[in-house]
């Protein structure tokens, strides 16, 4: 009986199980209590592991998140770009000969958690999930962890610290040059209501590319709602109709800080009557698994998920072996995807 068997039997992920046999936060009671059930019941033995949780014969590495209420969820593992991130990750670990452990300590509880862990940590390096960290918290964590430290996800420039980072700029500049090009001229955008980094150089990126068109996005088409919902939402929806109930038409198109919004803004659209991209056209930003099964297919910025993952592994590994003190900041490029749901502008409603 291995990790992957209990996580079929269980239906979540090996992460999950991982968090569960480990004793670690980032999963439910419930979901903690049944995935001990089911390991007892199939004889799964632990092996010995130690705090680490390390396999026998490898060395581990730590990915460690903080979660909370607004991006990086409690059960951050099972949303979809955390998700093949981790898995990428694993997949590089297992060719370094690392094991990978993971954690997940509360970011409201985040001082008194940080040195706690340092203390007990027996990994050999850790891969810091920054998504939804800032400078102040960032330098806090990597200065009471006592082993090398890779940022994934985030860039502070000022910091002494290894980073490893989505071109975020490049990534939604393309997508501002896109809508252009097809001829949209009104273009709203729907950002974040949980503001982070990403989004913050997303938008300017984003605005970059329609002031060199001429363009820029009014104040009446610039929504905000939550960034991890994938159904329709009651906000978004009420921004719309507020627009609509103004007398005023919808842009259209619209830019979406990420592929959670834009996937939500299809749906959302679509109760209100509107066709994507016949009405309105709807680009995102990730390119997570899921922006292929919305219908239209999602028009998105591709982010290299696989070598994020990769790099961030190499580089805390070479940190490691070579125990280097010149820190490293890496940004990764973004590619564009041209998909359904968006188009040259049709006659529009008014």
């Amino acid at each position: 009986m291995k990790l992957e068997d209990i996580a079929r039997l269980a239906g979540v992920s090996k992460a999950a199980v991982s968090l569960a046999l480990n004793g670690k936060q980032g999963i439910s009671e419930e979901t903690r209590e049944r995935i001990l059930q089911l390991a007892e019941e199939n004889g799964y033995k632990r092996k010995s592991r130690g705090n680490a949780a390390a396999e026998p014969g490898k060395k581990s590495l730590t990915f460690l998140a903080f979660a909370n209420s607004g991006i990086v969820l409690e059960q951050y593992y099972e949303q979809p770009f955390f998700r093949e991130l981790i898995h990428y990750i694993e997949e590089r670990c297992r060719l370094g000969g690392y094991s990978l452990v993971y954690t997940s300590l509360d970011l409201e509880q985040m001082n008194d958690q940080v040195q706690a862990f340092g203390e007990e940590l027996q990994s050999s390096g850790v891969i810091l999930l920054g998504t939804n960290l800032n400078a102040a918290q960032i330098s806090t964590i990597v200065e009471q962890l006592p082993v090398p430290v890779v940022v994934l996800d985030s860039c502070v420039e000022t910091l002494p610290v290894h980073f490893v980072a989505i071109n975020n700029v490049m990534g939604a500049y393309q997508a501002g040059k896109h809508l252009c090009e097809l001829g949209h001229k009104r273009i709203g955008y729907i950002g974040s209501n949980v503001r982070m980094h990403n989004f913050d150089e997303r938008r300017r990126g984003f605005m970059t590319a329609l002031e060199a068109s001429g363009l820029t996005v009014a104040e009446t088409d610039s929504l905000a709602v939550a960034p991890t919902i994938l159904s329709s939402q009651e906000a978004l929806k009420q921004q719309l109709s507020e627009c609509l109930a103004s007398g005023t038409a919808l842009p259209s198109a619209f830019f979406c800080e990420c592929d959670y919004i834009a996937i939500s803004a299809v749906k959302t659209l679509g109760e209100l009557g509107y066709r994507v991209p016949e009405d309105v056209s709807i680009v995102g930003f990730d390119n997570i698994s899921e922006a292929r099964i919305v219908t239209p297919e999602l028009t998105t910025v591709h982010v290299e998920k696989e070598r994020l993952a990769h790099l961030s592994v190499d580089l805390v590994i070479q940190a490691i072996d070579a125990a280097v003190r010149t820190t490293t900041k890496t940004t990764i490029d973004t590619q564009f995807v041209v998909r359904g749901s968006s188009s040259a502008p049709g006659a529009g409603r008014v």
